[in-house]
């Protein structure tokens, strides 16, 4: 069987290039792009035109789409016309589109591996959002053994597949870092061990442990 470069592109680690732009987190384009280049200097990404323009207006709001080629396979995402805190813009500017445009651009080179596991966060809390359902957003600390730790329920997403191993490795070194209990982790998340762990879980675990203080030397 060839080698499956999507299993290759989403273990690779880019937790050292993310940013973080009020509460979302991005990868920025040129990152992306330099990560992509650097392990296969033949991928092309492709801005898509709409009758000659780079975006589609349509009664609900701009539109973008960029089709990226990597191993001869392209794959394209559409994405809307967004401000800081992903609203809508009615009438974007040129800045407006140009900006979506490299968001779409990094999506699309995510949906080959390539940092996917970001948007873990992002799509979760946008599903929270128009739910309005609450979420755990902290792992619990720790109480005196006479006390009883409720326990949450995690339910998979629809296809909802387990964690990646870029998500493992950043995970594991959290908890290094913080010197957190991982059995407790387990507990919490009423897995058996760490690669048991869904996408969304481990997002979860990893924006709650890099909100623990580090642990004293």
């Amino acid at each position: 069987m060839p080698e499956n470069y999507f299993n290759r592109f989403a273990a690779l680690d880019v937790q050292g290039y993310l940013e973080k732009k009020g509460q979302f987190t991005y990868l920025s384009w040129a990152h992306a792009v330099a990560i992509l280049r650097m392990h296969d200097p033949a991928a092309t990404w492709q801005v898509k035109r709409f009758d000659g323009l780079p975006f589609l207006r349509t009664e609900t709001g701009y539109f973008v789409e960029v089709a990226v080629t990597v191993q001869g396979i392209e794959l394209s995402q559409i994405h809307p016309v967004l401000d800081g805190k992903n609203r809508v813009i009615a009438e974007p500017t040129a800045f407006d589109i140009n900006t979506s445009i490299q968001r779409c651009l990094v999506k699309a080179i995510a949906l080959h591996g390539l940092g996917i596991s970001v948007y873990a966060n992002e799509d979760l809390a946008n599903l929270v959002e128009a739910s309005n359902d609450p979420v755990v957003s902290e792992l619990p600390q720790p109480v005196p053994p006479a006390a009883v730790q409720p326990k949450a329920t995690v339910t998979p997403l629809p296809g909802e597949g387990k964690a990646s191993l870029a998500q493992l490795k950043f995970l594991r070194s959290l908890l290094e870092r913080t010197g957190y209990d991982e059995q407790r982790l387990l507990e919490f998340f009423q897995v058996e061990s760490l690669p048991e762990l869904t996408v969304a879980a481990a997002s979860r675990a990893i924006k709650s442990l890099e909100k623990q203080p580090r642990r004293a030397a």
